[in-house]
């Protein structure tokens, strides 16, 4: 069963440099599904049970010396299980050139053929880590993603509430932009998420009474980045005066994004705040957590509180976003 998501045999060969040794169709029509690759040990002596003809089929120098040592008759015999399921390429590493029956059956089965000067660990984590991100479960939300001292910071809201105007404060700063209006999150493991701005909005920003803004020409290359990790949201709400905000920060909030516990920080917004500074301090008190510094607990044991790490909550939130 192919995979919700795909990235073109075009884009790999781009992002890993592979050189293409047989072709049989435009590689921007050839579609990769599966973030898994195979190393065919136990395929090349015949174990086909439990091949998925949807990864990309790596071979080493391990699996060449093993086909080596063999007459014509033999290669095939062993090579052709494999060919046969059309996986979506074959990657031969260390500028090893093809053996004549791998490219016949290639040929024969229409299976595109690339080589690489590359080893083959070296290989393989480098097109894992590519497939990871290209193939990962993703979504889009509404917000603005920031990075601030290298933090991740999703920031979230109602609109109208202030995240574009804050984010620009934030860019006058020093710190950088990474998607505006529209945060496309991928999950690319199990612990971490990503955010990117969707191609044709990126470094843009609107501000409402002025309009459109090209973030990226009106403040420069060093206001803008890519991509970034998610380590933290930013809850963005009108100040509500019947709401008990917290005041000692015991209590830790996260929200679930994709399957991932994210730390929330919710910030409530009124006249004479300054929410660029009060961001840049969330994201500096964020770290330290994640070191293991909780500067209220310290307060209240220097209080002669016996505060021990259980003591610290957490608590799940929902949002409108």
């Amino acid at each position: 069963m192919k995979g919700e998501y795909s990235v073109s045999l075009k884009r790999i060969i781009d992002e890993l440099k592979l050189k293409e040794f047989y072709m049989p169709d435009d590689p921007e029509n050839l579609l990769v599904y599966s973030k898994a690759i195979d190393r065919p040990g136990l395929q090349l002596v015949g174990h086909m049970d439990y091949f998925d003809e949807d990864q990309i089929v790596v071979f080493g120098m391990t699996e060449y010396s093993f086909l080596r040592e063999m007459e014509e008759e033999e290669r095939l015999k062993h090579l052709e299980p494999i060919m046969s399921r059309r996986p979506p390429a074959v990657i031969i590493a260390r500028d090893i050139t093809p053996i004549e029956v791998m490219i016949d059956c290639a040929k024969k089965y229409e299976v595109p053929l690339l080589t690489t000067t590359d080893d083959t660990s070296d290989l393989t984590a480098a097109l894992v880590s590519f497939l990871n991100v290209e193939l990962a479960p993703r979504i889009t939300r509404h917000g603005v993603l920031v990075e601030v001292y290298g933090e991740g910071c999703l920031i979230i809201g109602n609109s109208g509430v202030g995240k574009s105007e804050t984010a620009i404060e934030l860019i006058k700063r020093g710190h950088r932009l990474i998607a505006d209006d529209a945060v496309e999150i991928k999950r690319v493991s199990k612990k971490s998420l990503v955010g990117s701005s969707p191609d044709n909005i990126r470094h843009f920003i609107e501000v409402r009474g002025i309009g459109i803004i090209n973030a990226r020409r009106i403040f420069g290359m060093g206001a803008v980045k890519m991509s970034e990790k998610i380590d933290m949201v930013i809850n963005m709400e009108l100040w509500d005066s019947t709401k008990v905000y917290d005041r000692m920060g015991m209590d830790n909030e996260y929200m679930e994004i994709l399957g991932i516990e994210v730390p929330v920080v919710t910030i409530p917004v009124k006249p004479g705040r300054n929410l660029a500074i009060i961001i840049e301090v969330a994201a500096m008190n964020q770290r330290q957590k994640r070191m293991g510094y909780n500067g209220a607990q310290e307060l209240l044991q220097n209080l002669g509180m016996d505060i021990s790490p259980d003591d610290i909550g957490r608590k799940k939130i929902d949002t409108n976003w």
